[in-house]
């Protein structure tokens, strides 16, 4: 399916590498014009170098998404680049293995911060501008949203609660021009996903039900299903949350 975001805005959150550099790419191939945000400045340059190479019109913006200004001054600086928004696509996310005792209140507090706050914070800032489009949002949840995981418990909390977040948008603009949706990914080829590291003396078969029976995603291939999100192909999808995890919550 060829998919046209030709005149569409874009911004898309955590585009310094993995999922969030891929989406980016995946809507500049569509024709759109993308905004960026991330922590990683450098990384940040070399997904713009490689979305201005697809012949897309890009700008950056270096910053912590946990945090609420940041998070204002990103949306105001795509809207001063493009003059509207169209879509927002929240993939900015951390993930850690831990004992549950043994989580730091810093820890808890940065997982949450980064997975649920700073998608909120950027809702926040972008919901008046999606309505002027009428726009959608796609927030990037987790395989882990739906059931429990041992020793990720900061991270499947803080999915979970995007998934009731992104639910909860939803209904309570069932009535305004605005199609508010996730994506739930499961394991993924990434650098992120592979510098993840297990802590000590865990028991391994705890983890089982949640490890992948298939090989774990290529990032291209869950970014393409965002853009078909997140396109005119699917004007029905509202308060969707459509897991594309190569089975992993299938049982």
């Amino acid at each position: 399916m060829n998919i046209s975001m030709s005149g569409k805005t874009v911004f898309v959150t955590g585009a310094a590498s993995g999922l969030g550099r891929a989406t980016a790419l995946e809507f500049a191939r569509a024709g759109a014009f993308v905004g960026l945000m991330d922590l990683d400045a450098a990384g940040l340059q070399d997904t713009r170098a490689q979305v201005e190479e697809l012949g897309a019109r890009c700008i950056t913006h270096a910053a912590d998404v946990s945090r609420k200004a940041n998070c204002e001054a990103a949306i105001a600086a795509a809207i001063g680049a493009f003059g509207k928004l169209d879509v927002l696509c929240n993939v900015a996310g951390i993930v850690g293995f831990y004992h549950a005792t043994e989580v730091s209140e810093a820890a808890w507090e940065k997982c949450l911060a980064v997975n649920l706050s700073g998608p909120f914070y950027l809702c926040q800032a972008a919901i008046p501008h999606l309505l002027k489009s009428s726009g959608n949002i796609v927030n990037v949840a987790s395989a882990a949203a739906l059931k429990g995981q041992a020793f990720t418990v900061p991270y499947a909390t803080s999915k979970a609660a995007l998934v009731n977040m992104t639910r909860s948008l939803a209904m309570e603009f069932m009535h305004k021009p605005i199609r508010i949706n996730a994506v739930l990914p499961g394991a993924m080829n990434t650098a992120m996903a592979h510098s993840v590291r297990m802590p000590e003396d865990i028991d391994m078969s705890l983890c089982q039900r949640y490890f992948n029976m298939r090989p774990a995603s290529d990032p291209a291939d869950v970014a393409r299903f965002i853009v078909y999100v997140a396109s005119d192909q699917s004007l029905s999808l509202h308060g969707a949350c459509l897991s594309i995890d190569t089975g992993a919550s299938a049982g």
